[in-house]
């Protein structure tokens, strides 16, 4: 009968999933519930967001001397502390094992990919490896955007799910099919074959977009609605109003995943649904940021039916990523 917030818990899992996937390391983050690199990270999102909304705190010189700025650089010390932890860490193990003895077949036969890390390690620049910051900046960016947008994706998701009984019994029942042994993890065929979760998911990302609002910058001058707007112009571009316009989505607070199904997306445009960003400064992580939301939730679903907080409606705030002021509760009734 307990309430959970997810959200928290989802954080730590995503930041062990990014940094075992793409950077071969093990951070234990669910171990160490603590986390500075977490705190840290909310943190920066919160100066960030104070920063554009501020008229005053846009400006360097009044900024540098605001208590943010003070409390930017501890967050920024933490952060480039922890990746370059990881970074040393890699190129450590790189030396007892080098890269070309990882890229071997694992015991059940699948060949195991390099990792962007080790990826990374092995560039050169006129024969010489990439500096250490530059590596740094890389890494700061798959970190950052590889766990906290994903930890939106699959908090919203389970508390839709939680709140649409009909909905999660039709995703229970696909998963049981495709995985019928319990005590085998999906496979990435299995998570290819659920449809009717990825039309779930993509209907979760349609209400509660990860990134609520994102920004361009013209390269040239654009003829919109009847007006010229000039290269070098700023715009705002905001996923959350757009996914609920009547127009594109009827009842857009109704949550639907048959919007999803393969005759209904038939004719929508693909830049009325861009949870990912859209064209060539799209996110290059969203299929495996699908596949991972994908193989979570199955995975709690098969073990957990989620109930609903009784009352309780999520006020959602933007700190870059789109969040709950007042959490994401679910109740968790294990399955027999």
């Amino acid at each position: 009968e307990k309430e959970v917030d997810v959200f928290p818990y989802v954080t730590l899992y995503a930041l062990d999933v990014i940094c075992e996937a793409s950077m071969n390391t093990t951070v234990n983050a669910q171990k160490y519930s603590d986390s500075e690199y977490v705190r840290s990270v909310k943190e920066m999102c919160r100066i960030i967001l104070h920063r554009i909304l501020s008229p005053v705190k846009m400006w360097d010189a009044i900024y540098n001397l605001s208590k943010d700025s003070e409390k930017e650089k501890k967050a920024l010390q933490i952060l480039h502390g922890f990746t370059n932890s990881v970074i040393n860490k890699r190129k450590h193990e790189v030396k007892e094992n080098p890269i070309e003895q990882t890229s071997v077949e694992d015991e059940v036969g699948s060949k195991r990919r390099i990792t962007f890390l080790d990826l990374l390690l092995q560039c050169t620049v006129d024969g010489k490896p990439l500096q250490q910051n530059i590596v740094r900046e890389e890494v700061d960016t798959f970190m950052f955007e590889g766990h906290d947008t994903t930890t939106s994706g699959i908090s919203f998701t389970l508390y839709s799910l939680s709140k649409h009984q009909d909905i999660q019994e039709k995703v229970f029942e696909e998963v049981r099919s495709i995985c019928s042994d319990n005590n085998k993890p999906a496979t990435y065929e299995d998570l290819q074959q659920m449809k009717y979760l990825e039309q779930v998911i993509k209907e979760s990302l349609r209400m509660y977009p990860p990134v609520p609002i994102f920004a361009r910058t013209l390269t040239e001058e654009t003829e919109f609605d009847g007006s010229m707007l000039p290269k070098g112009l700023n715009l705002s571009i905001v996923p959350f109003v757009l996914h609920r316009c009547p127009k594109l989505y009827p009842n857009p607070n109704v949550f639907d995943p048959e919007r999803f199904s393969t005759e209904n997306s038939r004719n929508r445009s693909h830049y009325s649904y861009i949870p990912f960003s859209a064209g060539p400064r799209n996110c290059i992580g969203q299929r495996f940021a699908i596949l991972e939301m994908k193989s979570i939730i199955s995975k709690i679903i098969k073990k957990f039916k989620l109930l609903p907080a009784p009352g309780h409606e999520p006020v959602l705030i933007s700190e870059v990523i789109l969040k709950s002021e007042n959490g994401l509760p679910v109740r968790f009734q294990k399955r027999h």
